[in-house]
This record gives C-alpha cells, structure tokens and sequence, in this order.
C-alpha cells in the first residue's frame, strides 16, 4: 500500500487502523479468554455461567467488525485483482476506485443498519449480562464507520500522489 504519499498526509486513518487493530485483537484475547472459562466452568465446575455466551458474541463481532474494516485499509479483502492488474493503468485507477466507492456504500449501509439496530434494541436487556440486547450491533455501526473512512482514503492516497 505504499503509495508514495506524503507520510503525515495520512496519519488520523494510520491512528484509527492501529487502534482498530488493537481493539481486534483484545476483543479476539477476550473471547479466547472467555470461552476457556465457559469450558473449565462447565467441565470442572459444573456451573455454566450465563454471561458467557453474549460476550462471547459481543467479542467476537467486535473483533471481526474492526478487523474487516483494517482489512479494507490494507486491500486484504476480496477483489477481482486479476481483472484490475490486467487493465491498462488508467483504467486500473478507475476500476480501484469504483471497488472501493463499492466498499465505502456497503460500510454506509452497514453503519446506518446497524446504528438504528442498535438504537432500537437498547431498551431491551440481554439475557445473562447487564448489557442492552443491541449491544453487538455497536462495534458493526463502529465498523461500516470505519470500512467508509478507509475505503475512501484508499481513492484518496493515488490522488494525492498524482498532485505530488
């Protein structure tokens, strides 16, 4: 993804992907984490602890929502690549940018659904954990966020190189 863009050009979205990572990984930590208790609690114990399950859920969502967002940052996702490499290099910067203008409304559709989800769900509570029953549909809306900002810098970054 070296685009020869200045480096400082681009520092908020490098802060957000780092974070995002962050929050990935812990969120994958926590529910590795989680679900070694769930197991040694219903195995050795004997006593399955209810809020397992919806962490667990809520962890995982989290972790996958901020990671896929990463994912679009670094190009780590699905694409027709072989379609684009093939084109002529004009046609190449437009396909690229079509595929991520693509991935930029799918992360608004995935931020507003999610959002309304979430706001819609907060009166209802969550079974087995003091957390409102929408509570996983926060890090999505967080996510499609993300997936939008990131794709949209991924158009931005060869435009900026071509005006260097």
């Amino acid at each position: 993804m070296n685009s020869g863009a200045d480096p400082g050009t681009f520092r908020l979205t490098a802060a957000l992907a780092r974070g995002a990572i962050a929050i990935s990984g812990t969120s994958l930590l926590g529910m590795a984490g989680v679900e070694a208790w769930q197991v040694f609690a219903r195995y050795v114990l004997n006593a399955s602890p209810g809020w397992t399950e919806p962490l667990a859920l809520l962890l995982l969502v989290t972790a996958m929502s901020f990671g896929a967002a990463c994912g679009v940052r670094g190009a780590a996702h699905f694409g027709f690549f072989v379609v684009v490499h093939a084109a002529p290099p004009r046609l190449r910067r437009a396909l690229e940018a079509f595929g991520q203008g693509v991935i930029a409304f799918v992360g608004v559709l995935l931020a507003i659904a999610s959002t309304r989800l979430f706001v819609d769900g907060l009166p209802v509570p969550m079974a087995g954990i003091a957390l409102p029953q929408s509570a996983p549909f926060l890090p999505l809306a967080i996510g499609g966020a993300l997936i939008v900002v990131f794709a949209l810098e991924r158009i931005a970054r060869p435009l900026s190189t071509e005006r260097s």
